[in-house]
C-alpha cells in the first residue's frame, strides 16, 4: 500500500470493523483498489468512499455490519423473490442488501439505464464506477438541470428502461439521482426489487410521485399517474 494510502487508511480505519478492515486488504492486495482516497459520504446504511484503482478512480460503497438498520434491510429484502430463503441473521441479511445492489446496478446497466457500472461485490462492500470528474457529481436537488423539461423526460425514460428490464427503484427521487453533465444518473439502488415483490406497486407509486414533486418544483408540470402511464408505455 503507498504511503499516501497508508495514512488515509489510518484516518478511515475508525470507521471499519475487522471483519470490513480484513475484506478491504483482500480488494487491495488482488489488485482491485489500490487504496482508499477520501470519504464522500454517510448514509443510513453505509460508508462512501473514493478508492484509486490504477489510473483511475472509483467509488467504494461500504454496508457497515454494525450501526446499520438491518431491521429495516430484511423488511425491504424478504419480500423480493430473489431472495427466498435469506434467515434473519445481521451479517447475512447485510451481505444480501449489497450483493442485491450489485446485482440491480448490473442488471440496469445491461438494459442501458444510466446508473454506475457495478465492478466487484464482497462481502459488505461494492466497488463501482465513479460518475463524475474526479469527484462525484452532484446530486439532482442540489445542482438543478438548466432544460428542466429535458432532464425530467430523461429520467422518466430511465425510469421506463428500468421497469422494462424487470426492476423498480424503490427509492427514486432527485436525493438519489445525479446530474452529470445535464444528464440524470440513477443511485442507490439497494431496495431496488421486481414487478414480481408484493411492494413493488407501491414502490413505483411512492417513485413516480417523488419524480412529480421534483418536476413541478424545476418548472415542469407533470403529474404522478402521467409520469406512471409514461414508464409502463
Amino acid at each position: 500500500m503507498a504511503t499516501k494510502h497508508k495514512e488515509a487508511w489510518k484516518t478511515f480505519a475508525q470507521v471499519f470493523d475487522h471483519f470490513t478492515e480484513l475484506a478491504l486488504h483482500k480488494l487491495i492486495s488482488k489488485g482491485v483498489i489500490d487504496g482508499l482516497i477520501g470519504q464522500t459520504s454517510i448514509g443510513k446504511e453505509a460508508n462512501v468512499f473514493l478508492a484509486q484503482a490504477k489510473d483511475k478512480t472509483v467509488i467504494v460503497k461500504i454496508y457497515r455490519l454494525s450501526t446499520c438498520d438491518f431491521n429495516r434491510m430484511y423488511t425491504f429484502i424478504r419480500t423480493d423473490p430473489r431472495f427466498p430463503k435469506l434467515n434473519r441473521q445481521r451479517r447475512k441479511v447485510v451481505f444480501a442488501w449489497a450483493q442485491r445492489e450489485f446485482r440491480n446496478l448490473l442488471k440496469a446497466r445491461e438494459a442501458g439505464v444510466r446508473v454506475p457500472t457495478p465492478i466487484l461485490h464482497l462481502s459488505n462492500i461494492l466497488v463501482m464506477e465513479l460518475v463524475g470528474d474526479a469527484m462525484p457529481a452532484a446530486k439532482a436537488k442540489d445542482q438543478l438541470p438548466k432544460n428542466p423539461d429535458e432532464f425530467i423526460q430523461d429520467i422518466i425514460s430511465q425510469m421506463r428502461k428500468l421497469y422494462k428490464a424487470g426492476l423498480v427503484h424503490g427509492d427514486l427521487s432527485p436525493f438519489n439521482i445525479l446530474n452529470h453533465h445535464e444528464k440524470p444518473f440513477i443511485i442507490d439502488m439497494s431496495q431496488s426489487t421486481t414487478p414480481e415483490d408484493p411492494n413493488a406497486k407501491e414502490f413505483l407509486d411512492r417513485d413516480t410521485k417523488n419524480i412529480a414533486i421534483f418536476a413541478k418544483k424545476i418548472g415542469v408540470e407533470l403529474t404522478a399517474d402521467e409520469i406512471l402511464q409514461k414508464v409502463k408505455a
